[in-house]
């Protein structure tokens, strides 16, 4: 892994979230020429400054991926983009359609073009289990997401840049995520907000998807959508676990809620039509894209047809409580 960062320039868009510390902080150990820093929160990117210190291979950068002259000033010279900046919030985007579509889909557009405008060798754009039959905005806009950089690869007058997404699940302890809502309900001594006991989801810890991503950079050679081999729970098991883990004394009720607006009650990592030009690596499943599938396939001697896939979260054996309550 190291050869492929090591004196490299790298640039992280909405790097100052958790996911990209996480990622700067693996990305340091390979030695790096530089990590660049885009975000639009000033208070993250002042209190990652705080905390990464005196890096001399850091920098810090301001900017909205909406300003697509602020994104080329940012990739010149950059040879790795990890495109993390969106709107992720299943709500926020229900709720405020038209800013997801400036931030995820306009956005990435402008990620790309300034990408290829400035001659990035690779891209990857991070996207979400909810980008697999969408139900929601976010999902919608994510899986447009994924279609516009597999796409990418084939603009005709530029083929130098390489262009991959990779599809998380819920990232244990990311910013928002419902274990952060459930420990501070928890110490807060209120009930946690159930929405339903039979709901389930995939699960994917920080390190994990610091690991997924490095492969992506690694692996990619155009258009593929990489997924880690996620495991799933319950949501009431979560609950349990993290009550049995955080509560100090007093009795902690559950009240449920019900699905909000976009949720689905099962999660899929991805549809049938995308596990019939998919394969899979030891941790990985790769589904190569529709429109140069043999071609893209036929780079990957290593990667074996997929057996027994769990593409859905209500699939297999689910994570039991004792096995949760390690994750956090």
């Amino acid at each position: 892994m190291k050869r492929i960062f090591n004196r490299k320039k790298i640039l992280i868009t909405g790097g100052a979230g958790s996911v990209g510390r996480a990622l700067a902080e693996r990305l340091l150990r390979y030695s790096p020429a530089v990590i660049r820093i885009f975000d639009i929160s000033e208070n993250e990117m002042f209190r990652m400054r705080s905390d990464f210190g005196k890096s001399k291979s850091m920098r810090y950068l301001m900017g909205d991926i909406r300003d697509t002259n602020r994104l080329k000033l940012a990739m010149e010279d950059v040879d790795i983009v990890v495109h993390l900046a969106a709107m992720k919030h299943v709500y926020a985007c229900e709720y405020n359609p038209f800013e997801a579509i400036k931030t995820n889909i306009d956005g990435l557009q402008n990620v790309i073009n300034a990408a290829r405008e400035t001659g990035v060798r690779k891209i990857i754009f991070s996207s979400t289990d909810k980008a697999a039959n969408p139900s929601s905005i976010m999902g919608t806009t994510k899986l447009l997401g994924e279609k516009l950089i597999s796409l990418a690869n084939y603009y005709t007058d530029n083929r130098k840049t390489v262009f991959s997404s990779v599809r998380f699940g819920n990232v244990i302890g990311s910013n928002g995520s419902v274990v952060q809502l459930f420990k501070k309900q928890i110490q807060e001594g209120i009930p946690l907000t159930i929405t339903d006991n039979r709901m389930t989801r995939f699960v994917i810890t920080m390190e994990e998807a610091v690991e997924l991503i490095c492969s992506a950079v690694l692996f990619s050679k155009g258009g593929e959508t990489f997924v880690w081999k996620m495991r799933t729970l319950r949501v009431i098991d979560l609950a349990k676990a993290m009550i049995n883990k955080y509560r100090k004394g007093n009795k902690i009720k559950n009240v449920l809620i019900g699905k909000g607006e976009g949720e689905k009650m099962h999660e899929e990592i991805m549809t049938a039509d995308e596990l019939s030009r998919a394969a899979e690596l030891k941790n990985l499943y790769i589904v190569f894209p529709s429109i140069d599938y043999l071609n893209v396939a036929g780079k990957y001697k290593n990667a074996k047809k997929i057996e027994n896939p769990i593409i859905s979260s209500d699939m297999g054996k689910h994570m039991t409580e004792k096995e949760i309550a390690s994750l956090f």
